[in-house]
């Protein structure tokens, strides 16, 4: 039974309102709200907690669901995100899913057209719940058994406490993920009657929120396994950092001395610029971070999925070696590969009991592993061949990386090449830094993640790296930068293309270019031999684009001016757009082929 102090009376409030006081009451402190027909009775209860509760509008409600998801990645509080009906739910769609595959805890809510109504195909009316089914860990429709009856309405109105305690709960226990609460607008309207308790029991039957212990035994058999290894490696992915386990894990991967191999979701859960670092491993993962997956006589796996972008072909990756798999997701155990030792449990613990149980006699002998590790290090470095004049994509990202990473950014990126070259490029100490669409591979993603995360942590340098195609899919986000004084700073890498496509038409298609150049038509010195050398006016114009939206930007062509083009951005006191031209030949190197195994690894 809920505590007697937690049961008020209350009669002004509304359906609106108890839902604005419950996000309140949950520690929500920043919501991106988008308002239209269905939702404006919660955008009217925001008002009356303005103190509480800061409302940001996005200029589309998947640019406020990515936002969301910049708080939630980057802080251990659950993000918050409203959209009315119909179309403002629909355009909530590619976000959730994203948060879906990424387990990013979200609380999604949207308005709802009024009971009478449902089902009548009503203005702006879908049916939101069935459209996310599949892409949400846990969804509510909060309505009246019979909307006619006043009981019924009192109802639902006293359940509100108990769903939104639910709704937070499942979104951030266990694996995470996005919930989706629907609201017909006659609820958020009807007022609440007689007493309220605000902090109820939860009916939650089946869910399994705490995850079981992990025996003694198991330890002992993982520790045993890692003693008589020879080819030890460790397979690192965002479970370590979701579970908030980056000090365990370092602490025993410094205490081991086992090689470190991150996915795209684990950079940061060790420091990337640590020579015990493989740095990421994968399809466009380093070479001896891949040739030591292939050849590691015990992978262990931590809070990884075995996603196909990191296995190529599954039978023969870390077929060599046995695998401890640890996971909180009892699903993903043996879902894609075969685990000598599964561990079921939170990653964080199991760190906690390994660390403990861990002595110096069960260090491994694996001095010749690390010898022949950096021989493949030596020969096969994560390099480029630089312009002298020209800027990479990979020297702007190393020179960001040079001019911040002592301040301790938070960065986001789009998908893409540039998405790629900033996990190899930019080593990243700490986690909760690195915010990347990985699962989805959301395009437009950056943008309004790095607006999230800026609005989470004010006072942090946070940046958003980003591809000309990506950019335009959220651009209009830079209003809300501007209107918000969220001084983002935005690193622009344009090469008029969409560069990993062309990538692979270059490496599969013969070269041939299907829709993928984003320039003028008559540009053609873009698309012919040489292409790079030619500096035009480029389409659109980023600088007048960014000015439109209030936001002050610059062009960099050559390499000698880029250093001071990426100090004056840092040291401007608002957000910041710096349009970097880049040639678009260049290839995300090292590559392994889709399907792949590390023998087609493509290096040149």
């Amino acid at each position: 039974m809920a505590a007697a102090s937690s049961i008020e009376t209350k009669t002004a409030l509304n359906g609106a309102d108890i839902i604005i006081q419950c996000l309140v009451k949950h520690g929500t402190k920043t919501i991106f709200a988008y308002p239209g027909g269905c939702s404006m009775p919660l955008h009217q209860a925001l008002r009356k907690f303005s103190d509480e509760i800061r409302t940001i509008l996005p200029r589309h409600e998947q640019g406020g669901c990515f936002a969301a998801q910049g708080v939630a990645r980057t802080t251990n509080e659950v993000g918050v995100c409203m959209a009315t009906s119909g179309p403002g739910a629909t355009n909530l769609v590619t976000a959730i899913a994203d948060a879906k595959m990424d387990s990013i805890p979200l609380i999604c809510i949207t308005g709802q057209v009024p009971q009478a109504v449902i089902g009548t195909d009503a203005f702006q009316e879908t049916p939101i719940v069935e459209i996310c089914r599949p892409i949400t860990k846990h969804h509510y429709l909060i309505s009246a058994k019979d909307w006619r009856c006043h009981d019924s309405i009192q109802e639902c109105l006293r359940a509100i406490p108990r769903i939104m305690k639910e709704a937070f709960h499942v979104a951030a226990s266990g694996r995470p993920g996005p919930i989706l609460i629907d609201v017909p607008k006659n609820i958020q309207l009807a007022k609440l009657e007689g007493e309220i308790d605000w902090d109820p029991p939860m009916n939650l039957p089946g869910y399994e929120s705490e995850p079981q212990p992990i025996p003694a035994e198991t330890i002992s058999r993982v520790v045993a396994a890692i003693k008589r290894s020879k080819k030890p490696i460790f397979y690192v992915g965002g479970g370590v950092i979701t579970a908030n386990a980056a000090e365990e894990f370092t602490k025993f991967a410094r205490t081991s001395g086992i090689p470190v191999a991150t996915t795209v979701m684990g950079i940061g859960a060790f420091p990337g610029d640590d020579k015990q670092s493989l740095h990421m491993l994968g399809m466009h993962g380093t070479a001896y971070s891949n040739f030591a997956i292939n050849e590691a006589d015990l992978l262990l796996a931590l809070g990884v999925r075995f996603d196909d972008r990191v296995t190529g072909k599954l039978e023969e990756f870390a077929k060599h070696g046995k695998i401890v798999h640890v996971d909180v997701d009892p699903s993903e155990m043996h879902k894609n590969k075969e685990a000598h030792i599964p561990v079921i449990g939170d990653v964080k613990q199991f760190l906690t009991q390994l660390n403990a149980a861990f002595t110096t006699a069960d260090k491994p002998q694996i001095d010749d592993w690390w010898k022949q590790i950096n021989e493949w290090r030596d020969k096969h470095p994560l390099t480029f061949k630089d312009d002298p004049k020209y800027i990479l994509p990979q020297a702007a990202i190393k020179e960001l990386w040079k001019q911040t990473i002592d301040k301790d950014p938070l960065v986001a990126v789009g998908v893409g090449q540039h998405q790629m070259f900033s996990a190899q490029h930019f080593l990243f100490r700490q986690p909760k830094r690195w915010l990347s669409s990985s699962g989805l591979g959301t395009m437009g993603f950056g943008l309004p993640a790095a607006m999230g995360m800026q609005a989470a942590h004010p006072n942090r340098i946070c940046i958003d790296i980003d591809g000309d195609g990506c950019m335009l899919m959220n651009v209009q986000e830079l209003a809300t930068l501007a209107c918000e004084k969220l001084p983002v700073k935005i690193l622009l890498l344009n090469n008029q293309h969409l560069g990993m496509v062309v990538q692979w038409e270059d490496r599969f298609m013969d070269g041939k270019r299907a829709h993928t150049y984003l320039g003028p038509i008559d540009h053609p010195e873009w698309l012919g031999e040489g292409a790079g050398e030619h500096y035009e006016d480029t389409y659109p114009n980023f600088v007048q684009v960014a000015a439109g939206f209030g936001v002050k930007a610059k062009q960099v062509r050559l390499k000698k001016d880029l250093p001071a083009a990426i100090a004056e951005m840092i040291a401007h006191d608002g957000p910041f757009l710096l349009d970097v031209i880049c040639p678009y030949q260049e290839h995300v190197l090292p590559m392994i082929p889709s399907g792949g195994t590390v023998r087609d690894i493509i290096l040149e």
